[in-house]
């Protein structure tokens, strides 16, 4: 699903009195389940919108909104952070999703070449976040929006983020004559067949079938073109790939690698990376950073300007290594060299042990949340180097009993 990338608007002014109050029956609701709780929640919304200008049947429609408890649990449990790189990439990039991605390249090839025209990022990348997304339109979500974006609103992790959400989808149905009973998509309010969440439809989508209004449920016209103009917006370059495959010497050093260590390519040639098939990384000035999902016994990728891009659609690594890797497989391009290796994966009260053992040990890995996140990965890195180990940043059960830790 699309993660807004540019600041969220400014509602229009509500009483500082009345803050608290919102808050605190937003954390009442999500932490207790009250009903009387959702409702007073759901009473400050409506104060809220009002103040906000909405129309009186949108404001009126915040109180047919239920409160799904579901939503709250799917919102602490990502798959991004809680599955290994095997797990989540050959769930994505399927032989299914090869073929029919292939077939839809031709099928909308006119419509494709025109985006690739008009904002210059290739067909196989808009049809690969269209297959990652919904399964090329096979599954759009069927959680109503209006209940999935107000049982966040209330829920206190990140109600003013999924208030505003809330807000800006509500507007969007006035404006694009949309039917909010029908309105349904993830449990985060992703919605259509691209998944953007409201702000991001309301800042780029686009009419791509020229019947004045941006429909991403009922138009795939409208949902590519809408894609294609949020990739140009976050800065793709036309000219440049995601990234690609590598291989490295015996003696590469890990440490370097991680996804805030770019280097340009002339470096990553010293240090000994070639092309899978033992060709050159070339002359472009360009900078990059090497990924090693799975480990020094996985694949390693270097990655690009374009990757960034992919990861502001979506913050995952896992996800972007697997838009890139789908688009290219849709572009006739083979399997990887090197396949993930099939490991555990680590459970959250493992991932937050671990974390707490690396900062014991001086090595800051950020925020103690169980997420295996770039920051850990490097406290990971610099304590295998310290340590004399092949510093590649992998988290797994090895390392948890070498630290003294038990597991799950």
């Amino acid at each position: 699903m699309i993660k807004p990338f540019l600041p969220k608007p400014v509602a229009k002014t509500v009483s500082f009195l009345m803050l608290p109050v919102l808050f605190a029956a937003g954390a009442a609701s999500a932490e207790e389940g009250g009903t009387d709780d959702f409702a007073a929640c759901i009473g400050n919304l409506q104060v809220q919108a009002r103040d906000r200008g909405m129309a009186p049947h949108l404001v009126a429609a915040l109180a047919e909104a239920k409160n799904l408890k579901r939503v709250v649990e799917l919102d602490r449990s990502q798959p991004e952070f809680t599955r290994t790189f095997h797990d989540y990439f050959t769930r994505r990039v399927t032989d299914y999703r090869i073929s029919r991605g292939r077939d839809l390249l031709r099928e909308y090839q006119p419509l494709l070449q025109k985006l690739v025209r008009e904002y210059g990022v290739p067909a196989q990348y808009l049809v690969a976040f269209w297959g990652l997304e919904t399964n090329f339109g096979g599954y759009l979500g069927k959680i109503p929006t209006l209940d999935s974006l107000t049982t966040l609103a209330c829920d206190p992790r990140r109600s003013d983020f999924f208030t505003n959400e809330l807000f800006l989808a509500l507007e969007l149905v006035d404006r694009h004559k949309l039917d909010l009973g029908k309105m349904q998509g993830s449990w985060a309010g992703a919605i259509g067949h691209t998944q953007f969440m409201p702000s991001s439809y309301n800042r780029y989508g686009v009419d791509g079938d020229g019947d004045g209004r941006v429909d991403l449920w009922g138009s795939i016209p409208d949902a590519l073109t809408s894609a294609a103009n949020y990739l140009k917006s976050l800065g793709w370059k036309p000219a440049l790939r995601w990234g690609r495959e590598v291989s490295l010497p015996a003696d590469f050093p890990y440490h370097e690698s991680g996804i805030n260590n770019r280097k340009p390519l002339s470096e990553w040639s010293r240090l000994g990376v070639k092309k899978v098939d033992g060709g050159g990384l070339g002359s472009l000035d360009i900078d990059a950073a090497l990924l090693v999902p799975s480990g020094a016994d996985g694949p390693k990728f270097l990655v690009y300007d374009n990757f960034e891009v992919i990861m502001r659609w979506n913050r995952s690594q896992f996800y972007a290594l697997s838009v890139g890797h789908l688009a290219d497989r849709i572009n006739g391009a083979g399997d990887l060299r090197q396949s993930p290796p099939s490991t555990r994966g680590l459970a959250l009260k493992e991932v937050e042990a671990l974390q707490r053992e690396l900062k014991n040990l001086g090595f800051d890995p950020g925020a103690i949340d169980g997420q295996l996140g770039p920051a850990t990965g490097q406290a990971i890195r610099a304590y295998q180097h310290a340590t004399g180990q092949v510093a590649d940043g992998f988290a797994d059960t090895d390392l948890l009993k070498e630290l003294g830790i038990r597991l799950e």
